[in-house]
């Protein structure tokens, strides 16, 4: 059966329909999913495969029978475990049908459908009695219902209703206990992802400064975590100001309440300086004595930092506080740790609350706006005084001081740059006096009236539009030029005056990890596992780049960057398709895990914006990304299996490309060869 299913197009800014498979959610949900990498955490399982032993064994030697409930099961991994380990029957519990029905035919697969029931439901639908799903209540509790932040997937309310209806007092958990560990910090560079800093420009009056409005200063931005993969910053890019600190933890053997708490750590500060971040992560004690233990700490505040899994279901936490603080050596301070069912937050007090009986509960919410546009790459970006001086140079080389300037980006500065340095009128959603028109429409309906009766002699751009994933989504400013041709001058002036699409080949370090199949994990086959994944991706991912921010995943270069489309944004968008097709040539050793594609902006003919490679790749192929922007990867499926050698050795990737006008979509085909003759 088929479905239509509305989107809002990215490139074009058109809402449009499109007939879908009835379980395309489905397909992507699993396409996206994290099952791969869970899989591949070697670690996660074998320090779960012993915590389960352990229980079970603990639950034998009282002389019970050992009743298992796996809340989350996923593939059924932990049941089987359970069941090999000794438990006489296990209750696995799963929301998602597809995955529910992929269990069912795991457990099956590895003869264990008499000891596994797999029930399709909400753990909180789950009924106990002689005529529900299970006819007792479990021993022993197994789940992994936890994302970075710990209780952001709800993992307390699940274990609050699992100990109230579902399992015994006092029964055994694995993991059995969680903590949660903070480090306050004080990082110009983390902080730039929080608030807007002054955004200085060199005008013929000397210098100018955007100051930032109090609003967004005295805002206590956005409240959600930002999760990264801290051990890829750079230590010099912050500054220690507490030891490591244990926030709180929970039981997950006993009663769990999901009600809004907070836990108070005192400390001296390490430095003085200004209190602005707190990085945060937890680990995981599968047994009561804490003997197995899963840590999700960073390589500095790790026990074995040569031996560190690389995961990217759980990375780190970072935290901003409401405002920074000025905090110094050899005073004392609490860091609040607070939380409610789904979240936690930090805020810095100068006696514990429990003291002074101040406590702020309610979750920090931005109340300034600018938080909600933009996001905390785009404020990191917006931040960079470097990339706001190109910016400014490019400007110069344009402006003229009878320019009439229209401004087409997302919450940009650019509008503000043009005026200081000497537009006569700009038109652009920022408030500056009476001296930036604000414009609350979409661009084709845009009148000469909005214009009062002038022509645009220059078309601005960063390009940024929020709701751009890939980096050619932001082609949407292409349309706008197109859409807005009436309006401009004859021989205006467009800026950035064309851009162009680049790629490269790269073998990844890590993250090939989360497309690899697994086949066999901890003496299981998964193998239908994979096979559903790659039939999910078959559906249409696999014919598609998907964003990640590289910074965060580091690569090597197998090929030179290579130049695939030029879009020329001085003409209109073209009625026909813009295709190329090529090959790259790959120039070191290595496994071709997929291709890099990014965008550059060419500002004017001697300036150029990348939001892909930052510098040239060194001799051994190490790159340097862009930090602000995700780039787009598209994954060569043969090199992600690493038990599978390859046919031959390719010496060359073939490429198509095609740009569409109709629909703004880049369709695109990547595959291993030799070079052709």
């Amino acid at each position: 059966m088929k479905v239509f299913c509305g989107r809002a197009n990215p490139t074009t800014g058109s809402v449009e329909w499109l007939e879908e498979d009835e379980h395309y959610d489905y397909h992507q949900e699993i396409a996206r999913s994290s099952y791969a990498d869970m899989l591949h955490d070697k670690d996660r399982n074998i320090k779960y495969y012993q915590g389960i032993r352990a229980a079970v064994s603990r639950v034998k030697n009282r002389g019970q029978k050992a009743i298992v409930l796996d809340i989350g099961t996923g593939t059924g991994l932990l049941s089987m475990m359970a069941v090999t380990a000794g438990a006489d029957f296990c209750y696995a519990i799963e929301v998602f049908k597809p995955m529910a029905d992929a269990a069912v035919k795991i457990v099956k697969k590895n003869g264990f459908s008499d000891k596994i029931k797999v029930i399709n439901k909400h753990s909180t639908e789950v009924t106990v009695g002689p005529d529900g799903d299970m006819p007792c209540r479990a021993n022993i509790l197994v789940t992994e219902l936890f994302d970075t932040e710990l209780i952001g997937e709800g993992a307390l309310p699940s274990y609050e209703h699992a100990h109230r209806h579902l399992v015994q007092e006092n029964c055994e958990a694995v993991p059995h206990r969680a903590t949660v560990y903070a480090q306050l910090v004080e990082s110009r560079r983390m902080w730039s992802w929080n608030k807007l800093f002054p955004v200085r420009v060199q005008t013929s009056l000397g210098e100018q400064v955007i100051i930032p409005p109090s609003e967004l200063e005295r805002c206590p931005g956005a409240p959600s975590v930002y999760d990264i993969q801290l051990n890829q910053v750079s230590p010099t890019d912050f500054t220690v100001l507490s030891d490591v600190l244990p926030m709180f933890s929970v039981d997950f053997s006993k009663q769990v309440s999901s009600s809004a708490a907070f836990y108070s750590r005192q400390f001296e500060p390490l430095a003085s300086g200004q209190a602005q971040v707190v990085l945060s992560w937890w680990d995981i004690e599968m047994d009561p004595e804490g003997k197995i233990k899963c840590t999700m700490a960073p390589f500095w505040a790790h026990s074995d930092p040569k031996g560190l899994q690389w995961r990217d279901h759980w990375m780190q936490c970072v935290y901003f506080l409401p405002q920074e603080e000025p905090i110094v050596q050899g005073t004392t301070h609490c860091l609040v740790a607070h939380h409610d069912d789904y979240c936690v937050w930090y805020s810095l007090q100068k006696t514990s609350p429990e003291e002074n009986g101040r406590v702020h509960q309610l979750r920090p919410v931005c109340d300034c706006q600018a938080h909600l546009l933009w996001n905390r790459p785009r404020f990191g970006e917006i931040n960079d005084q470097d990339r706001t001086d190109q910016y400014a140079q490019a400007l110069r080389t344009v402006l003229t001081p009878d320019s009439v300037c229209l401004c087409v980006s997302d919450g940009s500065l650019l509008s503000m740059l043009a005026y200081f340095l000497g537009a006569e009128q700009i038109f652009k959603a920022n408030h500056l006096e009476n001296k930036i028109n604000i414009i609350e429409k979409r661009p084709e309906l845009l009148t000469t009236a909005d214009l009062e009766g002038k022509k645009v002699s220059l078309l601005l751009g960063e390009p940024f539009f929020t709701t751009s994933l890939l980096p050619w989504h932001n082609l949407y400013f292409w349309y706008v030029r197109t859409a807005v041709d009436q309006h401009l001058k004859p021989g205006a002036v467009v800026m950035p005056q064309a851009a162009s699409l680049h790629a490269m080949v790269v073998e990844f370090r890590d993250l090939w990890r989360i497309r690899s199949p697994c086949g066999d994990c901890e003496g299981f086959d998964v193998h239908i596992m994979d096979d559903m994944i790659k039939s999910a991706l078959d559906f249409r991912e696999s014919k598609e780049a998907e964003p990640h921010p590289l910074w965060e995943y580091p690569c090597r270069s197998l090929s030179e960057p290579q130049r695939l489309l030029t879009f020329d944004f001085r003409q209109p968008v073209p009625q026909q398709p813009v295709c190329a097709e090529g090959s790259m040539e790959l120039r070191r050793p290595g496994r071709s895990h997929g291709i890099v594609l990014w965008m550059e902006y060419h500002l004017t003919p001697d300036s150029t914006v990348s939001t892909g490679l930052l510098e040239p790749v060194d001799d051994k192929g190490n790159c340097c990304w862009n930090p602000h922007c995700k780039q787009a990867v598209y994954f060569l499926s043969p090199t992600l299996d690493p038990r599978v050698p390859l046919l031959g050795s390719p010496r060359a990737v073939t490429y198509t490309v095609e740009f569409h006008p109709n629909t703004g979509d880049i369709t695109m085909e990547f595959k291993l060869t030799d070079i052709p003759d």
